[in-house]
């Protein structure tokens, strides 16, 4: 009995851990194959949504791009609050 349990526990992990790998590997967004930003700007985080990327830069800026054609759409600075 304990080895039937054992092998039905074994069993279902791998269905799990299968569903898992299949559902992560089918879904998310399409990343563009490099990122080109302005001259003098180092990316501190990057983030991607359908159709563009947002970077924050080193200079207090989050720069939004085209994921297809890497154009700039879009410059926020950013501004401390409470300063």
């Amino acid at each position: 009995m304990v080895t039937t349990l054992t092998v039905i526990m074994i069993c279902g992990f791998l269905v799990v851990l299968a569903l898992l790998v299949i559902r992560l590997s089918s879904s998310g967004p399409t990343l563009p194959t490099s990122i080109t930003l302005p001259d003098g700007m180092t990316a501190r985080a990057v983030t991607f949504g359908e159709g563009w990327v947002a970077v924050v830069t080193d200079q207090d800026e989050i720069v939004i791009l085209n994921n297809l054609s890497g154009a700039i759409e879009q410059r926020v600075k950013i501004e401390p609050v409470g300063e």
